[in-house]
């Protein structure tokens, strides 16, 4: 096999978020804190009630899923899903911090869900769609497991010019000759970001009465070095780049991040940096 090979690059992005889980864990509170109105959001839009079966998809440390099992108790389940064993290591632990007891934790695939046809009554997956190599695979799936009349709600990422806060240091690492530009045609945070592709990719798998709307997700730091560190935490690219170079490297990089990130410099001296989330939900 070569390293086009589909299921190489599959094994080779469950690597990837197997190494990030760490930082994911060290950051979960601040990544549901700032997550949290995408994932008011879907929750809105399930229509949820006591009794449900709901399912969580790509659902890294859980918390939007967590919402949902509050609101389907009595009798109601949460199945927590995600790729990773290390990813589903922090949701249990923050299942079992919160006291969230009706929850199952089971590691699925997005695109070929195991679980059979017609036996979940609402689906949830933020951020997780727009990863993968074949996100009309994920949504005829998602379509497959639902109830007639079930409910789906999704977020993926809009355009990377309303999301500076995730492209600066990319942009900072290819212009100081640290890495390639990245293919535009490789699964990633702005697959699914151009207008009526999200609403599109729902309908071609069946789905209907489709809604999408956007919702803004402004990221704070008090310094240009939290903001480095958390992209290192988050982002297992920059991280493994980043830790890669030599210290003068690594202060370069920080210098020429913190030159971008003054276009978002606040009164206060804080950074405030600008950033989008599609959202959608639609019926089965």
């Amino acid at each position: 096999m070569t390293a086009e090979d589909p299921d190489v690059e599959r094994a080779e992005m469950l690597t990837r978020w197997e190494g990030a889980a760490a930082g994911w864990a060290r950051r979960a509170d601040s990544v549901r804190e700032m997550g949290m109105p995408v994932s008011t959001w879907m929750i809105d839009h399930l229509a949820l009630q006591p009794g449900m079966r709901v399912l969580e998809l790509a659902a890294g440390p859980g918390d939007t899923g967590f919402l949902a099992a509050e609101l389907i108790k009595p009798g109601g389940t949460l199945i927590c899903s995600d790729a990773t064993e290390a990813m589903l290591a922090i949701a249990r632990g923050r299942a079992g911090d919160t006291g969230i007891d009706n929850v199952e934790f089971r590691q699925l695939e997005l695109e070929w869900i195991d679980m059979e046809t017609a036996t979940v009554d609402a689906i949830l997956c933020r951020w997780g769609v727009m990863l993968i190599l074949d996100p009309s695979a994920a949504v005829h799936e998602m379509r497959r497991v639902l109830r007639p009349g079930g409910r789906v709600a999704l977020a993926v990422w809009d355009e990377s010019r309303r999301n500076p806060w995730a492209t600066i240091p990319g942009r900072v690492l290819v212009e100081l000759g640290h890495t390639a530009p990245p293919d535009p045609n490789a699964p990633g945070m702005f697959t699914l970001a151009a207008p009526g592709a999200l609403a599109e990719l729902l309908e071609g798998a069946g789905f209907v009465e489709v809604e999408v709307d956007a919702v803004e997700l402004p990221r704070s730091y008090a310094r240009v070095d939290d903001y480095v560190d958390e992209q290192f935490d988050l982002s297992g690219v920059f991280s493994t780049i980043f830790r890669e170079l030599s210290e003068d490297q690594q202060a370069e990089v920080r210098r020429r991040i913190g030159e971008l990130l003054c276009d978002f410099a606040t009164d206060d001296g804080s950074i405030r940096v600008p950033g989008q989330s599609l959202v959608a939900a639609a019926n089965a």
